[in-house]
Parts: C-alpha cells; structure tokens; sequence
C-alpha cells in the first residue's frame, strides 16, 4: 500500500512540473505568433544562379 502513495506523489510531482513548464512557456510567448515560422520557410528561399 506505501508503494501506491509513493507512486500517486511522484506522478503528481511530474504532473505538477509539466504544467508549471507549460505555464512558462505560454508566459513566456512561445505560442505567439504561430503562422509565421510556417511561412518563413517560403520566404527564406534562396536564389540558385548559374542555370
């Protein structure tokens, strides 16, 4: 029976951590601005010479 208590505390810890990081990350602007990495990769097109 200890183990199951051991094992509910630790994966509420991991949840904890998970939400507290996925908190960070929305305070910190990560999920902004998500269309523009999408079409940056459109833009960023270099120009081949010599063909």
């Amino acid at each position: 029976m200890k183990i199951i208590i051991l094992l509910i505390l630790i994966s509420l810890i991991v949840a904890l951590v998970f939400l507290w990081l996925f908190v960070w990350s929305v305070k910190s602007g990560q999920y902004e601005d998500t269309d523009s990495p999408a079409i940056r990769m459109l833009m960023d097109e270099k120009k081949k010479s010599g063909k």
